[in-house]
């Protein structure tokens, strides 16, 4: 009963996240079931990716219903990612504790910072439920997808992030895909990456509180509804600011420890 109130706020909070913004969520679930739950590092990021498979395909569904996902160019990170999320998660369970901490912990400092300063989007001139046209330097871009999803497929798995909070800012600045677009598409390349990294994970011994991830799951689901919810009524800069500057207090937060 102790955890039960932590599990289920910080589920609403990580599947909010993933819900209005289409990332995040993980970098919030692992810190949360760290210092919240007492979960080990090694359980937390695969707890983590239970927890955000199940939300980001919550998501993907609501996004999808609306018409925000682009289901070509997701398929094309997904696939890049899903090896090397398969074989980085394979390796994260031999590298020690304090250091999957401190790693976890300078990426969340990089995509709060990213959160909070995004790189101006690439200019379209297009309506907002159209595609961007694509420029000729666009029309090079695939090779560049690939590489980022291979890239974003190897966090994933050795960190137990989805990788959101990568993939958005890619998708606007690189394929010029419109923000409310990018935010659905996020989803399905999280909901891929995630399965891939966790089915290695669960064929190594691991201890997980069922009792604990049970209702953080529940809370998470139903909090990725009400962030989309969320997202129409708020601009997407305040969530965006809002979101970040929690997240790097967290991260700030695990990296002294880590140090420390």
């Amino acid at each position: 009963m102790t955890t039960l109130i932590p599990a289920l706020v910080a589920g609403a909070v990580v599947g909010s996240a993933l819900g209005g913004l289409g990332g995040g969520g993980s970098v919030l679930a692992v810190p949360a079931l760290i210092y919240l739950l007492g979960f080990t590092p090694a359980a937390a990021t695969t707890a983590a990716l239970l927890i955000v498979v199940a939300t980001s395909l919550t998501g993907l569904v609501a996004h999808a219903r609306d018409g925000h996902v682009r289901w070509r160019t997701g398929g094309l990170f997904a696939m890049a990612g899903i090896v090397p999320a398969a074989v980085s998660g394979a390796l994260s369970v031999r590298i020690p504790a304090g250091v999957l901490t401190a790693a976890f912990a300078v990426l969340a400092v990089v995509a709060a910072v990213r959160i909070i300063r995004p790189r101006a989007p690439v200019r379209c001139e297009a309506a907002p439920a159209e595609p961007c046209a694509a420029g000729p330097a666009d029309r090079t871009d695939a090779g560049r997808a690939v590489r980022a999803g291979a890239g974003l497929g190897t966090v994933t798995g050795l960190l137990g992030v989805g990788g959101g909070f990568l993939v958005v800012p890619a998708l606007v600045t690189v394929l010029a895909v419109p923000m409310t677009a990018a935010v659905g598409t996020s989803l399905l390349v999280i909901a891929v990456n995630s399965t891939a990294a966790l089915a290695t994970r669960l064929t190594t011994p691991t201890s997980l509180d069922w009792a604990v991830i049970a209702p953080f799951t529940a809370a998470a689901v139903l909090g990725a509804w009400d962030g989309k919810r969320l997202a129409s009524k708020m601009s997407t800069v305040a969530l965006q600011r809002i979101f970040g500057a929690s997240l790097l207090a967290v991260a700030l937060f695990m990296l002294v420890d880590a140090v420390v």
